[in-house]
């Protein structure tokens, strides 16, 4: 398929954080191009980035602690993530899989609407994030669960390539937003976390760490989201707007032209990486000059981190083996 095409197959990588697929894969395309999406694009890509890594980890989180015993809190975290999915509905027309980026900017603008059901949703997040965090730590079971249980150290959680908050939760304090910096995240403040004992107790407390940070991101780029363009102006790789291609001779041409031929970036390869909500998630692209791409792979962070689990379980009992991969969070759409 072409590159405009293979934008949908990204949604079924880590499909609870669909949109930050989008943004990792549109992100290489762009650099193989040599385009740069306008700044609003960029901080929307921001904002749409961080929902999907609080969305995911609160799906890890509540599925874990469900899959230990304390169903409750399954609950109040899907409560929050329908939240933003219903967001994601408001601002692509889908839950789910998304498909929102576009190669140079964004299937649509971000509007008055998504931003006051954000502001919503951020202002009532601490005190719900606050009410799980509280049950979970004072649950003598939830914390016999996990305290050292499933510990990796340091230095083989980084012989074993792990990255994302397993990586983080064995003391190395990596996270791509600010050592690789991409779109506008050098220009907001936040705080990476990391915990020293890399058990699965650990694990929780980075994501739960993390949730509060994503958050405060939110509020940085939704209170510093710019006017202007949310595609940038290279017709020979963007498509034009829908409205303009229904209503413009040029626009349709250029529309006829992107879909049936392709985009035919320059022959070369690339590497982008993102910080996805379980790690790097990486995207290398060969083109030899055609519509199509000659190849591609794709680094998820699923795929690598797993690969620790037998080390993780070793001395533990089989009992263990649910809270460990749980903590873990695989999502099977990066396994497959």
């Amino acid at each position: 398929c072409s590159y405009h095409e293979f934008i949908p197959h990204t949604d079924r990588l880590d499909y609870l954080s669909p949109i930050s697929n989008n943004v990792a894969y549109v992100l290489a395309v762009e650099k193989l191009l040599g385009i740069e999406s306008p700044r609003r694009a960029q901080y929307i890509r921001v904002l749409v980035s961080e929902m999907s890594r609080i969305a995911s980890h609160l799906v890890a989180t509540g599925s874990m602690a469900m899959d230990v015993g304390a169903l409750t809190v399954l609950l109040w975290t899907f409560r929050d993530r329908e939240k933003i999915l219903d967001i994601y509905d408001v601002l692509c027309g889908a839950r789910f899989t998304t498909s929102y980026t576009r190669i140079g900017g964004l299937q649509q603008d971000w509007t008055a609407q998504t931003t006051e059901m954000l502001w919503q949703f951020l202002g009532e997040f601490d005190k719900d994030l606050d009410e799980v965090q509280n049950l979970l730590q004072t649950n003598r079971i939830f914390i016999d669960r996990c305290e050292n249980v499933g510990h990796i150290s340091r230095e083989d959680a980084i012989a074993y390539g792990l990255t994302g908050p397993m990586l983080r939760a064995s003391g190395v304090p990596r996270d791509l937003r600010r050592d690789v910096p991409y779109l506008v995240y050098h220009e907001l403040d936040f705080d990476v976390i990391s915990f020293p004992e890399g058990d699965s107790l650990d694990r929780f407390y980075v994501r739960l760490a993390e949730m509060r940070e994503s958050a405060k991101i939110l509020r940085q780029a939704l209170a510093a989201l710019p006017q202007g363009p949310y595609n940038a102006f290279a017709t020979k790789h963007v498509l034009p707007p829908k409205e303009r291609t229904y209503t413009r001779m040029e626009e349709l041409i250029y529309d006829f032209m992107l879909v049936n031929l392709g985009i035919n970036p320059p022959v070369g390869e690339v590497y982008q990486a993102v910080e996805s909500s379980n790690g790097e998630l990486g995207f290398y692209i060969v083109s030899n000059g055609k519509g199509n791409p000659y190849r591609y792979h794709i680094r998820t962070p699923s795929f690598v981190n797993i690969t620790s689990l037998e080390k993780m379980c070793v001395g533990t009992k089989i009992a263990d083996f649910v809270s460990i991969l749980g903590m873990v969070d695989i999502v099977l759409g990066e396994l497959d």
